[in-house]
């Protein structure tokens, strides 16, 4: 990490093993990668490829058995417990296929919940230009069950966005929605790093999600096999051909 401009997040020599014995799993074999501010990079794989063990590790949600990950200058196997909940809390962005949404809670309460809980207040700039451009100003008041699933998804990404992280982390985002909603979804986040410079990790199988990226990632045995940069569904397909599907 000691380019110019600092990456947004990255890994040096990072490697995580499962269990012990007979049962061990070496889920990433020592992987170097960064991901620079305001691109939008995909991780493609098969099952079992290491692909979401890399971002669980990159996001801080686990740690590696040996080896280094980083979102901006911060060595995130230097923090506490405390310190690295605070870092989720404050610098990263999450978004999951199961929309993982507060069902007590309206719309804009999920939105701002992040910056709620670090007992902070939203810039209301950011959150108007985030809640206009996911098309969610009249549903604001609603709650989830009160709201089909694109526009839960809608507001999952609008929380990731609300708070300003440095990086968001997105895993299957469109998983559970229909291809429609699921492009609606691609779109803004397409969006957000296109006009409003943020910076995504997104896991995923399907090609037409990774076309959305400005580059892909190919990992398969815990170790990255193949890079694309702003690739098509053609192009991501052949690569898919030569690490199996994923």
């Amino acid at each position: 990490m000691t380019d110019m401009e600092i990456a947004a997040a990255g890994a040096v020599g990072a490697t995580k093993i499962y269990g012990s014995g007979d049962t061990q799993v070496t889920a990433l074999r020592d992987v170097d990668v960064s991901f620079d501010q305001g691109q939008f990079t995909a991780i493609m794989g098969p099952s079992g490829s290491g692909k979401s063990t890399l971002m669980h590790c990159l996001a801080g949600l686990d740690r590696l058995t040996s080896g280094s990950v980083f979102v901006g200058e911060t060595n995130l196997s230097t923090l506490s417990e405390k310190d690295l909940t605070l870092l989720r809390r404050n610098k990263i962005g999450f978004v999951f296929q199961a929309f993982n949404l507060v069902p007590t809670l309206t719309a804009l309460e999920n939105i701002t919940l992040p910056v709620d809980l670090g007992r902070n207040k939203p810039d209301q700039t950011l959150l108007d230009e985030v809640v206009q451009a996911v098309g969610l100003a009249d549903r604001l008041s609603h709650k989830p069950n009160e709201l089909s699933g694109g526009q839960q998804q809608r507001v999952a990404v609008a929380r990731a966005l609300a708070s300003g992280p440095d990086v968001i982390f997105a895993d299957e985002p469109t998983g559970n929605l229909d291809s429609q909603t699921g492009a609606e979804i691609l779109d803004f986040m397409r969006h957000a790093v296109d006009e409003f410079g943020q910076t995504i990790v997104m896991v995923t199988h399907d090609p037409n999600a990774a076309a959305y990226s400005d580059r892909v990632l190919f990992l398969n045995d815990g170790e990255i096999v193949n890079e694309l940069k702003n690739p098509d569904r053609e192009v991501i397909l052949r690569a898919l051909a030569t690490t199996g599907k994923g």
